[in-house]
C-alpha cells in the first residue's frame, strides 16, 4: 500500500520551497529546512543528510518524531550519532553518493547480500527502532558533483501505517534535492566570505546582515531576537606575558567553546578584537541571559594552555529592551559595560 499522491499540489509545494531555500543563507539552518520541507511532502517519519567531505561522509542532521519522543531531541541525536563514514564502505549513503542513482526500498531489512549496498543496522540497534521503508536521493549540483544524500525513512499512511514511498515520489524528492544542492553550494560559497579568518565563526559583515534580517522577521511576526556581547577580560594580558600568537589560540579556544555549546542557527560572530557577538533568533531575554551565564561558566572551567581566561558578557532583547533590532547593539554594550564595572566575570542585562 502506497499514499496517494496530489501532484500538483506537490508541484506548487516543490517551487515554493525552492524559493525559500534560495533566501536562506544559514547552512546549518537550510540543511535542517531541507529534511524537514522533504518529509514533509513524503510523510516521512524520519531522515538524515550527509554532506560529502572530501572522501567521506558526514552526518549533518537527523530527525525522526517517532525516536524524538521516546528518548528525547538530545538522547536520539547521540545515539544516532556516528563517525564520519568512508564512502567506499558498503552503505545506502555510500552507493547513493557513489553512483547518483536514487534507492526506493519497501524495506530495508530485505535488502539480498548481493547487493552494492547494505543497510547499517546499528542505528536501530542502540535505539530500539526498525527502520522499513527507505527513500535515498543524492544532492547533485548542476556541474554534477553529489555535495550529500538525502535518506527518509519509514513513510506513514493516513492511519499511521509504515508504507513503501510512492515511486512517483522519487522525482519529486530528486528535484527537491537539486535545488537543495544547489542552495547549499552557493551558501557554502557566500559563507567563506562571511567567515572570520582567523577564529572561522561569522565576521562583522555577516553579523551585520543577519541582525537586519532578524530585526524585520521580528516586527513582521512578533518573534523575540536577542543579542549577547561577549568581551574576554585581561586578554591584552595574554597578549603581554605570552604574545600575540597565544591571544590568538585563545580567541580559536573561545570561539570552539562558543560553537560547540550553542544551537546550529546561533548567529555567533568574532564582532572586533576579542569581542563576540551572539546572536539568538526565537529567544526573549530570559532566556538569553541563561545562556550567556551558561557560556560563562564554560569558559572559566575550560583550561585554556595560557592559564585561566573569564569572559564579560552583555544581554539585550526585542522587544524586551528596545523596538529595534539597530538598538540592540547599544543597549548590550551598556549592559556588557556594566558587568565589567561589577568586577568582570558576569552577566550584565539592563
Amino acid at each position: 500500500m502506497t499514499l496517494a499522491l496530489d501532484l500538483p499540489q506537490l508541484l506548487k509545494e516543490l517551487i515554493q520551497i525552492g524559493i525559500a531555500l534560495t533566501s536562506e543563507r544559514d547552512v546549518s539552518v537550510l540543511i535542517d529546512r531541507i529534511l524537514s520541507e522533504a518529509r514533509r511532502f513524503t510523510r516521512a517519519e524520519g531522515g538524515t543528510l550527509f554532506l560529502v567531505e572530501s572522501d567521506q561522509l558526514r552526518l549533518a542532521v537527523v530527525q525522526n518524531d517517532r525516536l524524538a519522543g521516546l528518548l528525547g531531541e538530545t538522547e536520539m541525536k547521540r545515539l544516532l550519532q556516528t563517525e564520519r563514514l568512508p564512502l567506499d564502505e558498503k552503505s545506502l549513503a555510500g552507493y547513493v553518493a557513489l553512483s547518483q542513482k536514487v534507492v526506493n526500498l519497501p524495506d530495508a531489512y530485505e535488502i539480498p547480500p548481493e547487493h552494492p549496498y547494505t543497510l547499517n543496522r546499528d542505528f536501530d540497534a542502540k535505539s530500539g527502532y526498525r527502520t522499513q521503508s527507505v527513500l535515498v536521493v543524492p544532492l547533485v549540483e548542476t556541474a554534477g558533483n553529489v555535495l550529500g544524500v538525502l535518506e527518509l525513512i519509514n513513510a506513514r499512511d493516513e492511519q499511521g501505517r509504515v508504507v513503501p514511498f510512492d515511486p512517483e515520489y522519487e522525482d519529486l524528492v530528486r528535484s527537491l534535492a537539486s535545488q537543495a544542492a544547489v542552495a547549499i553550494r552557493n551558501t557554502q560559497l557566500e559563507d567563506l566570505s562571511f567567515k572570520d579568518g582567523l577564529t572561522g565563526v561569522y565576521n562583522r559583515r555577516h553579523f551585520v546582515l543577519r541582525l537586519e534580517e532578524e530585526g524585520k522577521r521580528s516586527q513582521r511576526f512578533n518573534r523575540p531576537v536577542s543579542l549577547v556581547l561577549i568581551d574576554l577580560d585581561h586578554f591584552k594580558e595574554i597578549n603581554d606575558q605570552f604574545g600575540h600568537g597565544a591571544g590568538d589560540e585563545a580567541l580559536r579556544e573561545v570561539s570552539k567553546l562558543l560553537v560547540g555549546n550553542s544551537r546550529g542557527f546561533t548567529v555567533i560572530t568574532r564582532y572586533g578584537g576579542d569581542e563576540f557577538a551572539v546572536l539568538l533568533v526565537d529567544t526573549p531575554k530570559a532566556g538569553a541571559v541563561s545562556y550567556a551565564q551558561r557560556m560563562r561558566e564554560v569558559v572559566e572551567q575550560h583550561p585554556f594552555k595560557y592559564g585561566r581566561l573569564t569572559i564579560s558578557l552583555g544581554v539585550s532583547g526585542l522587544p524586551d529592551d528596545v523596538v529595534s533590532s539597530k538598538d540592540l547593539i547599544a543597549a548590550a554594550d551598556k549592559a556588557l559595560y556594566d558587568a565589567k564595572r561589577r568586577g568582570r566575570n558576569r552577566v550584565g542585562a539592563l
